[in-house]
């Protein structure tokens, strides 16, 4: 479970780029587009030009998006020299696409694959830095980049006789990971073909499972948060061939133009809703902080409004919802149970009413990918969906409001008066309101938290997802109250026997590159 987890941590790695890629594409069509801006955006145009340009640019994310897993797996992976093994897991997987790439021209035909069939959707074959290949995607590059780790892990530092030392490293990394990607390239020519087969029905099950589908797929995601499984439940559907070819994100982000400029609603150009969990995290997270501000002690409602309105904001505009989902979590698990069902609710419901796109970040994602380049031809869509986001407010404020005054719950702002506010600690509260920090940045941060996990000796492995830090100890005896944790300026933690989650926030990748050189030291 633990190797799941941190496995699964890791494919959050490339995500990041998302958000950039995102706004440079989205910003792009809107000025290509002529509906908006006139005359001066009618194609062959300088300007229309300029911004295709910028769009090409901005698609990098997305139409190298294999690569891009390949290099990043091993930054989350590696147990040393991260940099040198993002290096050998490239030059690794290039090595086993040249591999199918010949393959496939000498012996393509007896496995069915045309060699001379033109890359494409729904080809089978890609084409990856150059490469004709097999369409492996996210799949591949996630298999490749893993035994690269492993190798890199297990042989990085292995001493070799002086004749051929120099052979030390990343070489004699990329030499073992050679050898094994030409069997495994064999077998991928064998085997994938009949698996693409395989995905083309169930692309189509998807795509037929209707409003059910999208409400059990939006309840296990948001239900396996706790255990960092839930990247296992989307990565398939947003970076993989789930549902369709390349995933949700890269699908949408290139028919974006194709969209815009449509008379038809946007579910029938796009008939997939297996992106839209940001509308829990925009309107949920709303009426949760409503209802956590009125059932709390009215003596305690300007603190208890100091520490909603940031989280708020964040996860509104972001989509980053983990500090305020943990909150209650750890307080309260029947709500975190109870918006997980409200969560696939919202989604199912806003599917059958026609609203569909790339909905699965915060306010900013939605306006760059979806409400500007869009709005012209599919406002109806869009109101639709604040409408029912603006009754999803009232639902979860409502429904919050009753379980926490029915059941008595210790939210923000009802604890006794020799209990902290749990969102923040007080002494978070004051400092804030003082202007003070109570650790100044990322290296004294990361130096108190190691020293909260039991010192660099009691560190096994380290490694980090969108908004935690994921420690595995040797003696869970040694890691400090959840006090201190907070009063250093997390958010909490959560522990399971010797797995260690320190909840940072956004920042956390900088902490942890902090924390590792402490551990290197």
């Amino acid at each position: 479970m633990k190797r799941i987890q941190r496995f699964g941590a890791a494919m959050y790695t490339p995500a990041i780029l998302f958000a950039f890629a995102g706004i440079v594409v989205g910003v792009s069509i809107v000025f290509q587009n002529p509906n908006i801006m006139g005359s001066i955006a009618e194609p062959g145009t300088t300007w229309s030009q300029f911004w295709g340009v910028i769009a090409n640019g901005g698609w990098t994310v997305f139409m190298q998006l294999p690569l891009l897993f390949a290099v990043g797996i091993p930054i989350s992976l590696a147990n040393k020299q991260q940099g040198r093994a993002a290096l050998e897991s490239i030059v690794t997987y290039l090595t086993f696409n040249y591999f199918l790439s010949a393959m496939i021209t000498s012996w393509g035909t007896k496995f069915g694959i045309d060699p001379n069939t033109a890359v494409g959707t729904g080809t089978g074959l890609a084409s990856i830095a150059g490469i004709t290949t097999l369409d492996t995607g996210m799949l591949g590059a996630l298999v490749v980049s893993g035994i690269v780790v492993a190798v890199h892990n297990k042989y990085y530092d292995k001493k070799l006789p002086d004749a051929i030392g120099t052979f030390r490293g990343t070489p004699f990394v990329v030499a073992i990971c050679f050898f094994l990607m030409i069997p495994l390239a064999l077998i991928t020519l064998m085997i994938w073909p009949k698996f693409q087969n395989g995905l083309l029905g169930m692309q189509e099950f998807f795509k037929n499972s209707g409003s059910i589908g999208i409400w059990v797929y939006g309840l296990l995601q948001k239900i396996l948060i706790p255990t960092g499984l839930h990247h296992f439940i989307y990565a398939p559907f947003v970076y993989g061939d789930a549902v369709v070819t390349g995933g949700t994100s890269v699908y949408w982000a290139t028919h974006l133009k194709e969209f815009a400029v449509s008379g038809s609603t946007l579910k029938e150009l796009y008939p997939i809703g297996f992106s839209l969990s940001g509308l829990s995290k925009v309107f949920g997270s709303i009426g949760i902080c409503l209802a956590f501000y009125f059932t709390s002690k009215p003596e305690k409602r300007k603190k208890v409004l100091a520490l909603v309105v940031p989280a708020a904001l964040t996860a509104i505009l972001t989509g980053v919802t983990e500090p305020l989902e943990f909150t209650f979590l750890f307080l309260a698990p029947v709500l975190f149970a109870v918006h997980a069902v409200l969560d696939a609710t919202l989604q199912m419901v806003a599917f059958a009413l026609g609203v569909v796109g790339d909905f699965g970040g915060g306010i900013i994602n939605w306006i760059v990918l979806n409400w500007l380049p869009l709005g012209y031809y599919h406002s109806a869509t869009y109101i639709t969906q604040v409408v029912l986001g603006l009754i999803a407010v009232v639902i979860w404020f409502g429904v919050f409001y009753f379980l926490i005054k029915k059941m008595n719950l210790k939210t923000p702002g009802r604890e006794s008066e020799s209990e902290e506010i749990k969102l923040y600690s007080k002494k978070e509260y004051m400092d804030k309101k003082e202007g003070n920090n109570h650790v100044g940045d990322d290296s004294k941060k990361a130096l108190a938290y190691l020293n909260a996990l039991g010192g660099s000796e009691n560190i096994e492995s380290v490694t980090n997802c969108a908004t935690r830090l994921r420690v595995v100890v040797k003696e869970e005896s040694l890691i400090e109250p959840e006090n201190i944790f907070k009063s250093i300026g997390a958010h909490g933690i959560v522990k399971n026997k010797n797995n260690v989650q320190v909840i940072i926030g956004p920042s956390v990748e900088f902490v942890r590159d902090e924390f590792e050189k402490l551990l290197n030291k």
